[in-house]
Protein backbone atom coordinates (compact mmCIF):
# COMPACT_ATOMS: atom_id res chain seq x y z
CA UNK A 1 0.00 0.00 0.00
CA UNK A 2 1.00 3.69 -0.72
CA UNK A 3 2.16 4.91 2.93
CA UNK A 4 -0.02 7.43 4.23
CA UNK A 5 -0.30 10.56 6.78
CA UNK A 6 -2.46 9.78 9.64
CA UNK A 7 -4.83 12.87 10.22
CA UNK A 8 -5.17 14.77 12.75
CA UNK A 9 -5.65 13.73 16.70
CA UNK A 10 -9.28 12.94 17.36
CA UNK A 11 -10.06 13.69 13.19
CA UNK A 12 -12.56 10.56 12.18
CA UNK A 13 -13.08 9.33 7.82
CA UNK A 14 -15.94 7.81 7.93
CA UNK A 15 -16.58 4.77 5.21
CA UNK A 16 -19.87 7.26 3.47
CA UNK A 17 -16.66 9.68 3.04
CA UNK A 18 -13.94 7.56 1.13
CA UNK A 19 -16.12 5.28 -1.35
CA UNK A 20 -14.41 6.02 -4.81
CA UNK A 21 -11.02 5.74 -4.65
CA UNK A 22 -10.50 7.57 -8.07
CA UNK A 23 -7.68 10.09 -7.01
CA UNK A 24 -4.48 10.93 -5.75
CA UNK A 25 -6.26 12.55 -2.75
CA UNK A 26 -8.49 9.62 -2.74
CA UNK A 27 -6.43 6.70 -1.68
CA UNK A 28 -7.74 3.13 -0.41
CA UNK A 29 -4.30 3.41 1.85
CA UNK A 30 -5.84 6.45 2.94
CA UNK A 31 -8.75 5.11 4.46
CA UNK A 32 -9.62 5.14 8.23
CA UNK A 33 -12.35 4.27 10.64
CA UNK A 34 -13.58 6.91 12.77
CA UNK A 35 -10.75 7.43 15.81
CA UNK A 36 -11.17 9.00 19.50
CA UNK A 37 -8.07 9.87 21.82
CA UNK A 38 -7.30 7.19 24.83
CA UNK A 39 -5.27 7.77 27.65
CA UNK A 40 -3.23 5.41 29.46
CA UNK A 41 -4.64 4.18 32.88
CA UNK A 42 -0.96 3.93 34.50
CA UNK A 43 2.61 4.11 33.42
CA UNK A 44 5.20 2.18 35.36
CA UNK A 45 9.37 2.50 35.46
CA UNK A 46 10.54 -0.79 34.04
CA UNK A 47 14.60 -1.38 33.93
CA UNK A 48 15.02 1.22 30.78
CA UNK A 49 11.74 2.10 29.74
CA UNK A 50 8.07 2.61 30.25
CA UNK A 51 5.18 0.47 30.92
CA UNK A 52 1.70 2.02 29.51
CA UNK A 53 -1.37 0.14 30.73
CA UNK A 54 -4.31 1.04 28.62
CA UNK A 55 -6.56 -1.13 31.09
CA UNK A 56 -8.42 -3.23 28.58
CA UNK A 57 -7.63 -4.92 24.80
CA UNK A 58 -7.72 -2.29 22.46
CA UNK A 59 -6.57 -1.02 19.21
CA UNK A 60 -5.25 1.85 16.95
CA UNK A 61 -2.22 4.02 16.83
CA UNK A 62 -0.20 5.22 19.56
CA UNK A 63 0.66 8.99 20.02
CA UNK A 64 3.33 10.80 21.54
CA UNK A 65 3.49 14.12 23.03
CA UNK A 66 6.58 15.75 23.97
CA UNK A 67 9.37 14.10 22.04
CA UNK A 68 12.10 15.86 23.13
CA UNK A 69 15.88 15.29 21.66
CA UNK A 70 17.41 12.77 19.41
CA UNK A 71 17.74 8.97 18.83
CA UNK A 72 15.88 5.78 19.07
CA UNK A 73 12.72 5.03 20.25
CA UNK A 74 11.54 1.23 20.63
CA UNK A 75 7.64 0.15 21.10
CA UNK A 76 6.90 -3.25 22.62
CA UNK A 77 3.45 -4.15 22.06
CA UNK A 78 1.54 -6.45 24.21
CA UNK A 79 -1.91 -8.19 24.70
CA UNK A 80 -0.56 -9.44 28.08
CA UNK A 81 2.37 -7.50 30.36
CA UNK A 82 4.45 -10.49 29.68
CA UNK A 83 4.16 -10.40 25.88
CA UNK A 84 5.12 -6.54 25.96
CA UNK A 85 7.64 -6.89 28.38
CA UNK A 86 8.61 -9.70 26.64
CA UNK A 87 11.36 -7.71 23.88
CA UNK A 88 12.81 -10.99 22.45
CA UNK A 89 9.43 -12.52 21.76
CA UNK A 90 6.58 -10.04 21.61
CA UNK A 91 4.74 -10.50 18.28
CA UNK A 92 4.48 -6.70 17.52
CA UNK A 93 7.03 -3.97 17.78
CA UNK A 94 7.95 -0.60 16.05
CA UNK A 95 11.08 1.74 16.34
CA UNK A 96 11.36 5.07 15.33
CA UNK A 97 14.46 7.27 14.16
CA UNK A 98 14.47 10.55 15.93
CA UNK A 99 16.57 13.64 14.39
CA UNK A 100 16.76 16.70 12.75
CA UNK A 101 13.08 17.39 13.63
CA UNK A 102 12.26 14.47 11.61
CA UNK A 103 10.86 11.08 12.62
CA UNK A 104 11.39 7.73 10.87
CA UNK A 105 9.28 4.68 10.88
CA UNK A 106 11.76 2.43 10.27
CA UNK A 107 9.28 -0.59 9.61
CA UNK A 108 7.29 1.47 7.18
CA UNK A 109 10.61 3.37 5.82
CA UNK A 110 9.02 6.50 5.93
CA UNK A 111 9.87 9.91 6.96
CA UNK A 112 7.58 12.70 8.82
CA UNK A 113 7.91 16.45 10.35
CA UNK A 114 8.02 16.33 14.08
CA UNK A 115 5.40 18.59 14.67
CA UNK A 116 4.88 20.74 18.10
CA UNK A 117 7.38 17.52 19.88
CA UNK A 118 4.49 15.70 18.54
CA UNK A 119 3.99 12.50 16.75
CA UNK A 120 1.37 9.76 15.58
CA UNK A 121 2.17 6.26 14.52
CA UNK A 122 1.32 5.36 10.90
CA UNK A 123 -0.12 1.86 11.62
CA UNK A 124 -2.57 0.46 13.84
CA UNK A 125 -1.63 -2.06 16.48
CA UNK A 126 -3.50 -4.70 19.30
CA UNK A 127 -2.33 -4.14 22.45
CA UNK A 128 -3.44 -3.42 26.10
CA UNK A 129 0.42 -2.78 27.43
CA UNK A 130 2.91 -0.83 25.05
CA UNK A 131 6.69 -0.87 26.53
CA UNK A 132 8.42 2.08 24.92
CA UNK A 133 12.33 2.15 25.57
CA UNK A 134 14.11 5.21 24.45
CA UNK A 135 17.78 6.37 23.79
CA UNK A 136 19.55 8.28 26.29
CA UNK A 137 19.25 11.50 24.29
CA UNK A 138 15.38 11.14 23.44
CA UNK A 139 12.82 11.40 25.55
CA UNK A 140 8.86 11.53 25.61
CA UNK A 141 6.68 13.15 28.12
CA UNK A 142 3.14 11.25 27.52
CA UNK A 143 2.28 8.33 25.58
CA UNK A 144 -1.84 8.18 24.68
CA UNK A 145 -3.33 6.61 21.48
CA UNK A 146 -6.31 7.13 18.94
CA UNK A 147 -8.58 3.99 19.21
CA UNK A 148 -10.09 3.24 15.87
CA UNK A 149 -13.05 1.76 15.47
CA UNK A 150 -16.28 0.80 13.39
CA UNK A 151 -19.20 2.98 14.70
CA UNK A 152 -21.69 0.54 15.68
CA UNK A 153 -25.19 0.94 17.29
CA UNK A 154 -25.70 -2.05 20.36
CA UNK A 155 -29.13 -3.26 19.27
CA UNK A 156 -28.85 -6.15 21.18
CA UNK A 157 -28.54 -6.66 25.06
CA UNK A 158 -28.58 -9.11 27.97
CA UNK A 159 -29.29 -8.77 31.47
CA UNK A 160 -29.79 -11.42 34.52
CA UNK A 161 -28.85 -11.93 38.00
CA UNK A 162 -25.52 -13.42 37.59
CA UNK A 163 -22.70 -10.81 37.72
CA UNK A 164 -20.72 -12.95 36.12
CA UNK A 165 -22.65 -14.09 32.85
CA UNK A 166 -23.56 -10.46 32.50
CA UNK A 167 -19.73 -9.55 32.39
CA UNK A 168 -19.22 -12.53 29.86
CA UNK A 169 -22.15 -10.91 27.72
CA UNK A 170 -20.18 -7.37 27.82
CA UNK A 171 -16.76 -8.70 27.25
CA UNK A 172 -18.43 -10.52 24.29
CA UNK A 173 -19.97 -7.56 23.01
CA UNK A 174 -16.65 -5.31 23.20
CA UNK A 175 -14.57 -8.40 21.59
CA UNK A 176 -16.95 -8.50 18.81
CA UNK A 177 -16.99 -4.70 18.27
CA UNK A 178 -13.13 -4.63 18.39
CA UNK A 179 -13.43 -7.55 15.46
CA UNK A 180 -16.00 -5.78 13.90
CA UNK A 181 -14.46 -3.47 10.82
CA UNK A 182 -14.33 -2.67 7.16
CA UNK A 183 -15.12 -6.82 7.30
CA UNK A 184 -15.44 -9.06 10.08
CA UNK A 185 -11.84 -10.27 10.80
CA UNK A 186 -10.80 -12.70 13.25
CA UNK A 187 -8.64 -11.28 16.12
CA UNK A 188 -6.55 -7.84 16.22
CA UNK A 189 -3.23 -8.39 16.64
CA UNK A 190 -1.72 -10.90 14.09
CA UNK A 191 -3.97 -12.22 11.21
CA UNK A 192 -6.50 -9.17 10.97
CA UNK A 193 -7.58 -11.37 8.29
CA UNK A 194 -12.04 -12.56 6.73
CA UNK A 195 -11.64 -15.84 7.21
CA UNK A 196 -15.00 -17.76 6.27
CA UNK A 197 -14.94 -20.00 9.69
CA UNK A 198 -14.60 -17.09 12.14
CA UNK A 199 -16.98 -15.10 9.85
CA UNK A 200 -19.81 -17.32 9.67
CA UNK A 201 -19.99 -17.46 13.77
CA UNK A 202 -19.07 -13.21 13.67
CA UNK A 203 -22.54 -12.86 11.55
CA UNK A 204 -24.32 -15.01 13.60
CA UNK A 205 -23.40 -13.08 17.00
CA UNK A 206 -23.99 -9.76 14.74
CA UNK A 207 -27.56 -10.86 14.51
CA UNK A 208 -27.80 -10.79 18.26
CA UNK A 209 -25.61 -7.96 18.58
CA UNK A 210 -25.92 -5.17 15.82
CA UNK A 211 -27.70 -6.58 12.96
CA UNK A 212 -25.15 -4.82 10.32
CA UNK A 213 -25.99 -6.65 7.36
CA UNK A 214 -23.99 -3.75 5.42
CA UNK A 215 -20.91 -5.57 6.87
CA UNK A 216 -22.03 -9.27 6.42
CA UNK A 217 -22.49 -8.60 2.75
CA UNK A 218 -19.28 -6.79 2.22
CA UNK A 219 -17.51 -10.17 3.94
CA UNK A 220 -19.53 -12.49 2.39
CA UNK A 221 -18.25 -10.87 -1.11
CA UNK A 222 -14.72 -10.46 0.14
CA UNK A 223 -14.50 -13.88 0.71
CA UNK A 224 -15.88 -15.18 -2.54
CA UNK A 225 -13.50 -13.55 -4.30
CA UNK A 226 -14.15 -13.98 -8.64
CA UNK A 227 -14.66 -16.42 -11.16
CA UNK A 228 -12.50 -18.69 -12.07
CA UNK A 229 -12.50 -20.54 -8.85
CA UNK A 230 -9.23 -22.11 -8.44
CA UNK A 231 -9.07 -23.33 -4.69
CA UNK A 232 -11.65 -23.66 -1.79
CA UNK A 233 -12.44 -20.38 0.78
CA UNK A 234 -9.14 -20.04 2.36
CA UNK A 235 -7.75 -23.17 1.01
CA UNK A 236 -9.92 -24.72 3.88
CA UNK A 237 -12.89 -26.94 2.32
CA UNK A 238 -14.81 -26.51 5.46
CA UNK A 239 -14.42 -23.03 4.97
CA UNK A 240 -16.10 -23.55 1.41
CA UNK A 241 -18.98 -24.82 3.14
CA UNK A 242 -19.73 -22.22 5.90
CA UNK A 243 -19.28 -19.59 3.04
CA UNK A 244 -22.79 -20.95 1.80
CA UNK A 245 -24.60 -21.93 4.92
CA UNK A 246 -23.53 -18.14 6.08
CA UNK A 247 -26.01 -16.84 3.01
CA UNK A 248 -28.52 -19.24 4.21
CA UNK A 249 -28.18 -17.97 7.51
CA UNK A 250 -28.28 -14.08 6.06
CA UNK A 251 -31.40 -14.87 4.15
CA UNK A 252 -33.23 -16.11 7.26
CA UNK A 253 -32.82 -13.37 9.60
CA UNK A 254 -32.46 -10.35 7.27
CA UNK A 255 -35.22 -11.64 4.30
CA UNK A 256 -32.93 -10.01 1.95
CA UNK A 257 -33.89 -12.02 -1.13
CA UNK A 258 -31.98 -9.28 -3.69
CA UNK A 259 -29.00 -10.17 -2.15
CA UNK A 260 -28.90 -14.32 -2.45
CA UNK A 261 -30.07 -13.45 -6.43
CA UNK A 262 -27.15 -11.15 -7.24
CA UNK A 263 -25.06 -13.67 -4.80
CA UNK A 264 -26.22 -16.86 -6.55
CA UNK A 265 -24.03 -17.28 -9.66
CA UNK A 266 -21.00 -16.90 -7.48
CA UNK A 267 -22.90 -19.82 -5.37
CA UNK A 268 -23.34 -21.78 -8.35
CA UNK A 269 -19.61 -21.32 -9.56
CA UNK A 270 -18.26 -22.21 -6.24
CA UNK A 271 -20.23 -25.41 -6.03
CA UNK A 272 -19.67 -26.60 -9.26
CA UNK A 273 -15.91 -26.76 -8.08
CA UNK A 274 -16.69 -28.83 -5.33
CA UNK A 275 -18.91 -31.14 -6.97
CA UNK A 276 -16.06 -31.66 -9.72
CA UNK A 277 -13.85 -32.72 -6.42
CA UNK A 278 -16.33 -35.19 -5.19
CA UNK A 279 -15.06 -39.18 -5.05
CA UNK A 280 -17.29 -42.11 -6.56
CA UNK A 281 -19.55 -42.18 -3.98
CA UNK A 282 -20.42 -38.55 -3.81
CA UNK A 283 -18.59 -37.13 -1.09
CA UNK A 284 -15.56 -34.98 -0.44
CA UNK A 285 -12.32 -35.97 0.65
CA UNK A 286 -9.26 -33.93 1.19
CA UNK A 287 -6.88 -33.24 -2.20
CA UNK A 288 -3.60 -32.01 -2.98
CA UNK A 289 -3.97 -28.18 -2.51
CA UNK A 290 -6.56 -28.27 0.01
CA UNK A 291 -6.38 -27.95 3.79
CA UNK A 292 -8.58 -29.90 5.88
CA UNK A 293 -8.83 -27.79 9.04
CA UNK A 294 -12.16 -28.78 11.26
CA UNK A 295 -10.41 -27.71 14.60
CA UNK A 296 -7.23 -26.66 16.70
CA UNK A 297 -7.20 -30.02 18.22
CA UNK A 298 -5.35 -31.04 21.77
CA UNK A 299 -4.54 -34.16 20.22
CA UNK A 300 -4.58 -36.45 17.39
CA UNK A 301 -7.11 -35.43 15.06
CA UNK A 302 -7.72 -38.11 11.73
CA UNK A 303 -8.10 -35.82 8.61
CA UNK A 304 -7.62 -38.42 6.34
CA UNK A 305 -10.85 -39.71 4.21
CA UNK A 306 -14.18 -39.46 4.24
CA UNK A 307 -14.46 -36.80 7.36
CA UNK A 308 -18.41 -37.60 8.48
CA UNK A 309 -17.89 -33.67 9.47
CA UNK A 310 -17.43 -33.06 6.10
CA UNK A 311 -20.05 -34.49 4.53
CA UNK A 312 -22.35 -33.27 7.34
CA UNK A 313 -21.24 -29.28 6.17
CA UNK A 314 -21.38 -30.39 2.44
CA UNK A 315 -24.88 -32.18 2.73
CA UNK A 316 -26.11 -28.62 4.42
CA UNK A 317 -24.05 -26.89 1.78
CA UNK A 318 -26.48 -28.51 -1.48
CA UNK A 319 -29.42 -28.13 0.36
CA UNK A 320 -28.54 -24.57 1.01
CA UNK A 321 -28.38 -24.36 -2.79
CA UNK A 322 -31.48 -25.87 -3.51
CA UNK A 323 -33.59 -22.83 -1.84
CA UNK A 324 -30.72 -20.19 -3.28
CA UNK A 325 -31.70 -21.84 -6.48
CA UNK A 326 -35.37 -21.40 -5.80
CA UNK A 327 -35.04 -17.49 -5.26
CA UNK A 328 -32.76 -16.99 -8.47
CA UNK A 329 -35.70 -18.75 -10.88
CA UNK A 330 -33.13 -21.07 -11.49
CA UNK A 331 -35.84 -24.40 -11.32
CA UNK A 332 -33.42 -26.59 -13.02
CA UNK A 333 -30.47 -26.23 -11.08
CA UNK A 334 -33.02 -26.51 -7.79
CA UNK A 335 -34.28 -30.24 -8.79
CA UNK A 336 -29.94 -31.09 -9.52
CA UNK A 337 -28.79 -29.77 -6.21
CA UNK A 338 -31.96 -31.48 -4.70
CA UNK A 339 -31.27 -34.79 -6.28
CA UNK A 340 -27.32 -34.26 -4.79
CA UNK A 341 -28.50 -33.35 -1.31
CA UNK A 342 -30.78 -36.33 -1.27
CA UNK A 343 -28.57 -38.77 -2.35
CA UNK A 344 -26.16 -37.90 0.18
CA UNK A 345 -28.38 -37.60 2.79
CA UNK A 346 -29.35 -40.90 2.61
CA UNK A 347 -26.04 -41.90 2.67
CA UNK A 348 -24.77 -40.37 5.67
CA UNK A 349 -26.19 -42.28 8.50
CA UNK A 350 -25.40 -46.14 6.29
CA UNK A 351 -21.64 -44.75 6.19
CA UNK A 352 -20.91 -43.30 9.74
CA UNK A 353 -23.29 -44.67 12.27
CA UNK A 354 -21.93 -46.98 14.72
CA UNK A 355 -23.90 -48.79 17.05
CA UNK A 356 -21.17 -49.79 19.30
CA UNK A 357 -19.91 -46.43 19.42
CA UNK A 358 -23.64 -45.17 19.81
CA UNK A 359 -22.29 -42.34 17.78
CA UNK A 360 -21.39 -41.11 14.28
CA UNK A 361 -17.26 -42.46 13.67
CA UNK A 362 -14.97 -39.91 13.03
CA UNK A 363 -14.00 -41.06 8.87
CA UNK A 364 -14.07 -43.15 6.71
CA UNK A 365 -10.83 -44.72 4.59
CA UNK A 366 -11.67 -47.14 1.70
CA UNK A 367 -15.27 -47.49 2.79
CA UNK A 368 -13.93 -49.11 5.87
CA UNK A 369 -15.46 -47.24 9.25
CA UNK A 370 -12.67 -46.22 11.64
CA UNK A 371 -13.32 -46.86 15.35
CA UNK A 372 -12.76 -42.84 16.70
CA UNK A 373 -15.41 -41.09 17.32
CA UNK A 374 -15.12 -36.94 17.68
CA UNK A 375 -17.84 -34.63 18.93
CA UNK A 376 -17.81 -32.38 15.08
CA UNK A 377 -20.02 -34.66 12.71
CA UNK A 378 -22.33 -35.69 15.96
CA UNK A 379 -22.76 -31.97 17.05
CA UNK A 380 -23.40 -30.85 13.64
CA UNK A 381 -25.58 -33.52 12.86
CA UNK A 382 -27.80 -32.84 15.92
CA UNK A 383 -28.55 -29.71 15.53
CA UNK A 384 -29.46 -29.41 11.40
CA UNK A 385 -31.29 -32.50 12.75
CA UNK A 386 -29.81 -35.31 10.31
CA UNK A 387 -30.48 -38.61 13.01
CA UNK A 388 -33.70 -39.60 14.50
CA UNK A 389 -34.46 -38.30 18.30
CA UNK A 390 -33.64 -41.47 19.15
CA UNK A 391 -29.90 -41.30 18.06
CA UNK A 392 -29.44 -37.80 19.13
CA UNK A 393 -30.37 -38.75 22.78
CA UNK A 394 -27.62 -41.19 22.19
CA UNK A 395 -25.27 -38.88 20.79
CA UNK A 396 -25.70 -36.73 23.87
CA UNK A 397 -24.67 -39.34 26.14
CA UNK A 398 -21.77 -41.20 23.94
CA UNK A 399 -20.01 -37.65 22.84
CA UNK A 400 -21.77 -34.48 24.14
CA UNK A 401 -21.44 -35.79 27.80
CA UNK A 402 -18.68 -37.87 27.42
CA UNK A 403 -15.50 -36.54 28.66
CA UNK A 404 -13.17 -39.34 27.69
CA UNK A 405 -14.07 -38.07 23.87
CA UNK A 406 -11.46 -35.42 22.69
CA UNK A 407 -12.26 -32.31 24.31
CA UNK A 408 -12.46 -29.16 22.62
CA UNK A 409 -10.52 -26.07 23.72
CA UNK A 410 -10.96 -23.55 21.33
CA UNK A 411 -13.91 -21.34 21.39
CA UNK A 412 -14.63 -21.57 17.88
CA UNK A 413 -15.63 -25.11 18.21
CA UNK A 414 -17.00 -24.74 21.38
CA UNK A 415 -19.62 -22.39 20.11
CA UNK A 416 -21.31 -25.41 18.28
CA UNK A 417 -21.12 -27.97 20.81
CA UNK A 418 -22.90 -25.90 23.42
CA UNK A 419 -25.46 -24.99 20.58
CA UNK A 420 -26.09 -28.83 20.24
CA UNK A 421 -26.69 -29.29 23.38
CA UNK A 422 -29.04 -25.88 24.00
CA UNK A 423 -31.04 -27.70 20.40
CA UNK A 424 -31.57 -30.47 23.18
CA UNK A 425 -32.79 -28.40 26.34
CA UNK A 426 -29.49 -28.79 27.96
CA UNK A 427 -29.46 -24.77 29.31
CA UNK A 428 -28.66 -25.60 32.25
CA UNK A 429 -25.98 -27.43 31.37
CA UNK A 430 -24.50 -25.15 29.02
CA UNK A 431 -24.84 -21.88 31.68
CA UNK A 432 -22.22 -24.36 33.47
CA UNK A 433 -20.17 -24.58 30.83
CA UNK A 434 -20.62 -20.76 29.75
CA UNK A 435 -19.69 -19.67 33.82
CA UNK A 436 -16.90 -21.87 34.11
CA UNK A 437 -15.27 -21.32 30.05
CA UNK A 438 -15.39 -18.00 29.31
CA UNK A 439 -15.57 -17.41 33.60
CA UNK A 440 -12.41 -19.05 33.88
CA UNK A 441 -10.47 -16.70 30.45
CA UNK A 442 -12.11 -13.51 32.59
CA UNK A 443 -10.77 -15.00 36.19
CA UNK A 444 -7.32 -15.11 34.37
CA UNK A 445 -7.50 -11.75 33.48
CA UNK A 446 -8.70 -10.81 29.94
CA UNK A 447 -10.61 -7.70 28.43
CA UNK A 448 -11.42 -9.61 25.63
CA UNK A 449 -12.23 -13.27 24.77
CA UNK A 450 -9.33 -15.40 23.55
CA UNK A 451 -8.55 -17.72 20.51
CA UNK A 452 -8.39 -20.74 22.24
CA UNK A 453 -8.45 -21.55 26.10
CA UNK A 454 -7.47 -24.64 27.85
CA UNK A 455 -8.57 -24.58 31.82
CA UNK A 456 -5.63 -26.99 32.32
CA UNK A 457 -2.91 -24.46 31.64
CA UNK A 458 -1.24 -22.21 34.04
CA UNK A 459 0.00 -18.96 34.00
CA UNK A 460 2.03 -18.13 30.39
CA UNK A 461 1.21 -21.26 29.19
CA UNK A 462 -2.46 -19.05 27.96
CA UNK A 463 -0.32 -16.78 25.99
CA UNK A 464 1.56 -19.25 23.72
CA UNK A 465 0.23 -20.77 20.62
CA UNK A 466 1.96 -22.22 17.11
CA UNK A 467 5.39 -22.78 18.80
CA UNK A 468 5.42 -19.33 20.02
CA UNK A 469 5.37 -17.68 23.52
CA UNK A 470 2.71 -15.12 22.65
CA UNK A 471 1.50 -16.09 19.31
CA UNK A 472 -2.29 -16.49 20.79
CA UNK A 473 -4.81 -14.09 19.88
CA UNK A 474 -6.46 -12.59 23.27
CA UNK A 475 -8.53 -10.91 20.81
CA UNK A 476 -10.81 -13.18 18.67
CA UNK A 477 -14.12 -13.02 17.39
CA UNK A 478 -15.00 -16.38 17.65
CA UNK A 479 -14.50 -15.91 21.44
CA UNK A 480 -18.22 -14.10 21.50
CA UNK A 481 -20.09 -17.04 21.23
CA UNK A 482 -22.13 -16.19 24.39
CA UNK A 483 -24.11 -13.27 22.30
CA UNK A 484 -25.53 -16.08 20.04
CA UNK A 485 -26.13 -18.53 22.79
CA UNK A 486 -28.07 -16.22 25.02
CA UNK A 487 -29.77 -14.29 22.42
CA UNK A 488 -31.08 -17.39 20.44
CA UNK A 489 -31.39 -20.46 23.88
CA UNK A 490 -32.02 -18.36 26.49
CA UNK A 491 -34.02 -15.18 25.36
CA UNK A 492 -35.11 -17.81 23.27
CA UNK A 493 -35.43 -16.22 19.87
CA UNK A 494 -34.92 -17.30 16.17
CA UNK A 495 -36.51 -16.49 12.62
CA UNK A 496 -38.87 -19.08 11.23
CA UNK A 497 -39.59 -17.34 7.96
CA UNK A 498 -37.24 -15.35 6.66
CA UNK A 499 -36.59 -11.72 7.83
CA UNK A 500 -38.38 -12.48 11.00
CA UNK A 501 -41.97 -12.04 9.58
CA UNK A 502 -42.05 -15.11 11.60
CA UNK A 503 -40.88 -16.21 14.26
CA UNK A 504 -40.10 -18.40 17.75
CA UNK A 505 -39.55 -17.32 21.19
CA UNK A 506 -38.75 -20.07 23.63
CA UNK A 507 -37.44 -18.89 26.93
CA UNK A 508 -35.47 -20.71 28.92
CA UNK A 509 -33.67 -19.38 33.05
CA UNK A 510 -31.32 -22.42 32.46
CA UNK A 511 -31.22 -22.00 36.21
CA UNK A 512 -31.52 -18.33 36.15
CA UNK A 513 -33.60 -16.16 38.54
CA UNK A 514 -34.76 -13.51 36.06
CA UNK A 515 -33.36 -12.00 32.43
CA UNK A 516 -33.87 -9.73 30.42
CA UNK A 517 -32.77 -8.67 26.79
CA UNK A 518 -33.87 -7.53 23.57
CA UNK A 519 -32.92 -9.25 20.07
CA UNK A 520 -33.01 -6.66 17.09
CA UNK A 521 -34.81 -7.59 14.09
CA UNK A 522 -35.37 -5.70 10.59
CA UNK A 523 -37.04 -2.77 11.66
CA UNK A 524 -37.23 -3.09 15.23
CA UNK A 525 -36.56 -5.68 18.29
CA UNK A 526 -37.93 -8.42 20.11
CA UNK A 527 -37.93 -7.73 23.95
CA UNK A 528 -38.18 -10.45 26.48
CA UNK A 529 -37.95 -10.64 30.00
CA UNK A 530 -38.56 -13.56 32.31
CA UNK A 531 -38.76 -14.74 35.51
CA UNK A 532 -39.58 -18.21 37.44
CA UNK A 533 -43.11 -17.24 37.41
CA UNK A 534 -43.83 -14.19 34.31
CA UNK A 535 -42.82 -13.57 31.14
CA UNK A 536 -43.08 -10.63 28.97
CA UNK A 537 -42.74 -10.02 25.64
CA UNK A 538 -42.93 -7.24 23.34
CA UNK A 539 -42.07 -7.57 18.94
CA UNK A 540 -42.11 -4.33 16.76
CA UNK A 541 -42.67 -6.46 14.17
CA UNK A 542 -43.37 -9.97 12.99
CA UNK A 543 -45.54 -12.42 14.10
CA UNK A 544 -44.98 -15.59 15.64
CA UNK A 545 -45.23 -18.45 18.46
CA UNK A 546 -43.79 -18.07 22.29
CA UNK A 547 -43.61 -21.47 23.51
CA UNK A 548 -43.71 -21.80 27.41
CA UNK A 549 -42.66 -24.61 29.51
CA UNK A 550 -44.86 -25.47 32.22
CA UNK A 551 -46.79 -28.06 34.58
CA UNK A 552 -50.46 -26.60 33.81
CA UNK A 553 -51.65 -24.31 31.31
CA UNK A 554 -50.21 -21.00 31.09
CA UNK A 555 -52.34 -17.38 31.45
CA UNK A 556 -51.39 -14.76 28.99
CA UNK A 557 -52.36 -11.02 28.79
CA UNK A 558 -53.87 -11.57 24.88
CA UNK A 559 -54.97 -14.79 23.47
CA UNK A 560 -55.06 -18.21 24.97
CA UNK A 561 -52.22 -20.57 25.16
CA UNK A 562 -52.40 -24.39 23.05
CA UNK A 563 -50.78 -27.49 24.57
CA UNK A 564 -48.27 -29.10 22.06
CA UNK A 565 -46.91 -31.98 24.10
CA UNK A 566 -46.37 -32.58 28.24
CA UNK A 567 -45.49 -30.05 29.65
CA UNK A 568 -45.15 -27.88 26.64
CA UNK A 569 -48.04 -25.10 25.11
CA UNK A 570 -47.66 -22.26 22.68
CA UNK A 571 -49.30 -18.84 22.25
CA UNK A 572 -49.79 -17.30 19.19
CA UNK A 573 -48.75 -13.62 18.76
CA UNK A 574 -50.07 -11.31 16.27
CA UNK A 575 -49.37 -8.07 17.94
CA UNK A 576 -46.78 -5.45 18.96
CA UNK A 577 -48.06 -4.52 22.69
CA UNK A 578 -46.52 -6.57 24.61
CA UNK A 579 -48.06 -9.63 26.45
CA UNK A 580 -47.62 -10.51 29.78
CA UNK A 581 -47.73 -14.39 30.79
CA UNK A 582 -47.66 -16.13 33.98
CA UNK A 583 -46.72 -19.78 34.12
Amino acid sequence: LTSWRSPPNGAKIHLRNLRNFNSKTSRPSLFRLPCKPLLAVSSTSVENGILYDFGRETFGYLDFSEMRGEGKVLIYYGESKEEALGTEHCETMDILSVQDGKVTDLALRTVHPLTNDCYMMESSKAFRYVYVVCDEQISVGKVSMQYEYMPETYRGSFQCDNDLLNRIWEIGAYTMHLTTREFFIDGIKRDRWVWSGDAIQSYLMNYYLFFDSETVKRTIWQLRGKDPVTSHINTIMDYTFYWFLSVYDYYMYTGDEKFVKQLYPRMKSLMEYVLGRTDSDGMVQGMTGDWVFVDWADGYLDKKGQLAFEQVLFCKSLETMVLCARLAGEMQDARGYEKLSSSLRKKLEPAFWSEDAKALVHNRIGGKQSTSVTRYANMFAVFYDYLSEEKQQLIKQSVLLNNSILKITTPYMRFYELEALCAMGEQEQVMEEMLAYWGGMLKEGATSFWEKYNPDEKGAEHLAMYGRPYGKSLCHAWGASPIYLLGKYYLGVKPVKPGYEEYAVTPALGGLKWMKGSVPVPGGKITVYMDRKTIRLKADKGKGYLYVAAKKLPKASVGEFQKVAEGKYRLWIDTNQEVTVHY
